[in-house]
């Protein structure tokens, strides 16, 4: 009692000694009133005295103290803030002072225009409004409209300190009064948003940590409201220091993760909650990733303790992971598992519009959730497969590399998780008729994942239906973009992988997408990736080669090939598909003449197309130049080339109108040479069918290409180098007038090939060919053959007196009397002298071969 009255006294006598100085405070004089100020503090804060004196003193003197507050000297002003401040914190009992601090701090602070225009003055009043909460606690109850409107205020405030201490203050104070803070919290949440993307980070990190507070403690009706901020601030990427950038997207998931723990609403917010903790759980940082994990482990716990009753069945059943699990990856407990299976419908809409956002980085996101949540609700995404697939097709032609590649793992999860059966059924049908004409590729390459995350017992059943549905010509010859392909190539690589021998069941079909995939390809890189396969398919089946493979299944699709035969065109992939197996397949192809012949005869017939029919003869050309390692290697073909010759080769022939069809006959021009050059016909065939092969190789001389010219001369030779001794005169005699005309020829080839077929002309006459009868026919060709030995080019006199010469063994006196008639009307006799001299040689061996 002594003691309370000697402090009453004691703060007395300090008020009776401060009289001046409060009267000085109403001085004009600026200068008096600080020093006022000044003295005032110093003999009150400053002084040491006890709690108990400062608490009476601070009731005496909190008003004029409050009064300056509004001086409109700023050093004034702070001096009086700092003065209340450090009463605030000494006095025993600062909630009595509320009743005169809290309306001035709101008149100072909470207006809509703030009377307070220094902003670190404004940043001091918004630090004493945040000791005054930690001081009074619950006291400050009664005074929660004026709390709100100054943080409300101050929350928007222009200098970012004023900020950052306002959303302090704004988790201090729902704490301290919770029972009445949830009637006014829904009012800072628009203060809170329109400052949550402030350029700075520290301010960032306090408002999300204020909103945390705010909705905590609120009534959860405006959880929506900042889920779509707090989102945005998952993809925060500050240019500062690199623990920056960490706090922001750290403050979220700490947030998230308290809502999923304590919100008293939680468990409606949990489908909108659970994506953003998730998400985290992939972040680029370790730290983030490992907070996240933890909070979801606790939130799974309790969630799993709060509803143990209802998983009590799987809590002591369901303990061992699926089969297929993958390696490496920690299993998710059954809570954390339990709330995602019962949110999942509500997530994968969600998912499913994200993944097309127009923000690249909330693509990314998406895509890494969407694996995260497949890993939770392993075969429970079966029900929810048929929106699923559609993200995924949507996710897997994203132009980000990242968005492609989270969306294939995912898949693959699906593959892990859900039955073939099930997913076959859809993603066949997708397959076959895909929905997105723009992006046909789409649901071959979320098969190809799929099925790698499958095995290959699960897998086995339904192989048939997997490679028939893949060799269907709609699936594997209607695209050619190379994605397409990509995507074909590796759903047939991935049964390879995934099944190994099994897959001799449906050998077949995955060897015809592969002879499609080289067909359709136009770059050299893609189709050798596609032999690979073929050798891989060799390799799972035992076989020792491609040939083998071939072998085996030659017969089946030079089958498929001859079923679709009337119909090609020079845009039908089935021409290239033969050229593949044809070229491939080597010495296999001899094996089958029986079924190659037919299909030949069928798509080489003139009235088909002759941009078709053109590189097919290319082709056949190749094969007979080698037809012992090709179509001969069985030694069976010389039964087929008459045929080949009579019904495949002449008609393609004859001269038709056109510059297409004339490049089809120098391409059949071309399979002759080869089928001459390459001994695949006998001299006994060619024989026979020489009446009806000569006149369209001579008029094939005419041809307006040099090409052709060039092929039907050394054709010409080739059949008189093979027959010539053994054609009727009159055949001969009809040859040698066209071979004559390409001397003029505008190529220097063709006029020495023409020489060279001449010379063997004369060589082929036989003792059947009378020279006195046939005298007109030699006396032409020796006066046309003189004409050139006086060529300008010395190369073409040398070939022509070589071919004389030869001439000169048939009819030595009928060439000498007409070399003496040309010899002096040449530029120059050397020539001719030359010819004279061998004529006259051959003359006098003779002579003594048979003396008289």
């Amino acid at each position: 009692m002594m003691a309370a009255v000697g402090e009453e006294h004691a703060a007395t006598e300090v008020l009776r000694g401060l009289a001046r100085h409060l009267n000085c405070l109403q001085e004009d004089n600026k200068a008096t009133r600080k020093r006022a100020l000044e003295l005032i503090k110093r003999e009150t804060v400053d002084k040491g005295l006890s709690s108990s004196v400062l608490q009476e003193v601070f009731s005496g003197l909190i008003k004029p103290l409050l009064k300056c507050l509004s001086d409109p000297m700023e050093r004034c002003r702070e001096i009086a803030v700092v003065m209340i401040t450090d009463f605030i914190r000494c006095i025993p009992k600062p909630e009595e002072s509320l009743p005169y601090l809290m309306p001035c701090l709101a008149q100072r602070l909470g207006e809509k225009t703030i009377l307070e225009p220094a902003e670190e003055l404004r940043l001091s009043l918004v630090e004493m409004l945040t000791l005054i909460v930690e001081v009074c606690g619950k006291h400050l109850a009664p005074y929660l409209n004026d709390v709100i409107s100054i943080l409300q205020r101050t929350i928007v405030d222009p200098f970012p300190d004023v900020k950052r201490e306002s959303c302090k203050c704004t988790v201090n104070f729902a704490k301290s009064v919770p029972e009445h803070f949830h009637m006014q919290a829904e009012s800072l949440i628009k203060p809170l948003m329109q400052t949550i993307a402030h350029q700075h980070s520290r301010v960032r990190v306090s408002v999300i940590e204020a909103t945390g507070g705010v909705i905590q403690h609120g009534t959860g009706k405006n959880v929506d409201d900042v889920l779509s901020h707090l989102s945005q601030r998952l993809f925060d990427d500050s240019p500062q220091v690199q623990f920056k950038q960490i706090a922001v997207r750290k403050t979220v998931t700490v947030v998230v993760g308290d809502w999923l723990l304590h919100m008293r609403d939680r468990y409606s917010y949990f489908h909108k909650l659970i994506p953003l903790l998730l998400s985290s759980i992939n972040d680029e940082i370790p730290e983030i990733r490992l907070l996240a994990a933890d909070l979801w482990r606790q939130t799974g716990a309790q969630w799993e303790k709060e509803n143990e009753d209802d998983i009590k069945d799987k809590m002591d059943f369901l303990t061992a992971p699926p089969p297929l699990y993958p390696s490496g990856v920690e299993r998710p407990g059954l809570g954390c598992r339990e709330l995602v299976v019962r949110n999942l419908g509500r997530l994968v809409p969600a998912i499913t519009h994200d993944v097309t956002d127009w923000l690249v980085a909330t693509r990314v996101k998406t895509s890494q959730l969407l694996s995260v949540l497949l890993l939770h609700a392993e075969d429970h995404s079966t029900q929810h497969l048929q929106p699923l697939l559609a993200t995924l097709y949507c996710a897997c032609n994203d132009t980000e590399k990242d968005v492609v590649i989270n969306s294939m793992a995912a898949a693959k999860l699906l593959g892990t998780f859900v039955s073939p059966a099930v997913f076959l059924k859809l993603l066949m049908d997708h397959v076959a008729n895909p929905s997105f004409s723009a992006h046909p590729w789409a649901p071959l390459m979320v098969l190809a994942a799929v099925l790698g995350g499958s095995s290959k017992s699960l897998l086995n059943p339904h192989l048939q239906q997997i490679g028939s549905t893949l060799a269907q010509p709609d699936v594997c010859q209607d695209y050619q973009q190379v994605i397409y392909l990509e995507q074909l190539l590796a759903c047939v690589d991935v049964l390879l992988q995934q099944c190994e021998e099994d897959c001799g069941s449906v050998s077949l079909q995955l060897l015809q997408v592969l002879v499609t995939v080289q067909s359709l390809s136009k770059e050299q890189l893609f189709s050798d990736k596609a032999l690979d396969s073929i050798r891989l398919l060799c390799k799972v089946q035992g076989l020792d080669s491609v040939m083998e493979l071939y072998r085996k299944h030659m017969g089946q699709l030079l089958d498929w090939l001859s079923a679709s035969v009337n119909m090609w065109s020079s845009y039908s992939p089935q021409r290239v598909q033969l050229h593949v197996i044809v070229m491939q397949s080597g010495p296999v192809i001899g094996e089958f003449l029986s079924q190659l012949m037919p299909l030949l005869r069928s798509c080489l017939q003139p009235d088909k197309d002759p941009e078709m029919r053109m590189p097919i003869f290319v082709m056949l050309s190749k094969l007979l130049l080698d037809a012992a390692n090709t179509l001969d290697s069985q030694g069976h073909f010389c039964n087929e080339s008459e045929a080949f010759l009579l019904d495949i080769l002449l008609p393609n022939l004859v001269w038709r109108a056109g510059r297409t069809v004339a490049a089809v006959r120098t391409s059949a021009l071309s399979c002759l040479l080869a089928l001459l050059h390459g001994g695949a016909v006998t001299p006994g065939q060619l024989l026979c069918v020489e009446e009806r092969l000569s006149p369209q190789l001579l008029s094939a001389l005419e041809e307006d290409s040099q090409m052709a010219r060039l092929m039907a001369c050394r054709s010409v030779t080739i059949v008189l180098r093979l027959i010539g001794a053994s054609l009727h005169p009159d055949a001969l005699n009809k040859m040698y007038p066209e071979l004559l005309k390409r001397l003029d020829d505008s190529s220097e080839e063709v006029r020495g090939v023409a020489l060279q077929a001449l010379d063997l002309w004369l060589s082929s006459l036989s003792k059947e060919y009378n020279p006195e009868l046939c005298a007109p026919h030699l006396q032409f060709l020796f006066q046309q053959l003189l004409l050139y030995l006086d060529d300008p080019d010395s190369s073409v006199q040398d070939q022509v007196l070589d071919v004389l010469k030869t001439g000169s063994s048939v009819h030595p006196s009928l060439l000498k009397g007409e070399v003496e008639a040309v010899r002096d009307k040449h530029r120059s006799p050397v020539y001719c002298d030359q010819l004279l001299q061998h004529i006259g040689s051959l003359a006098e061996e003779m002579t003594a071969g048979h003396p008289e």
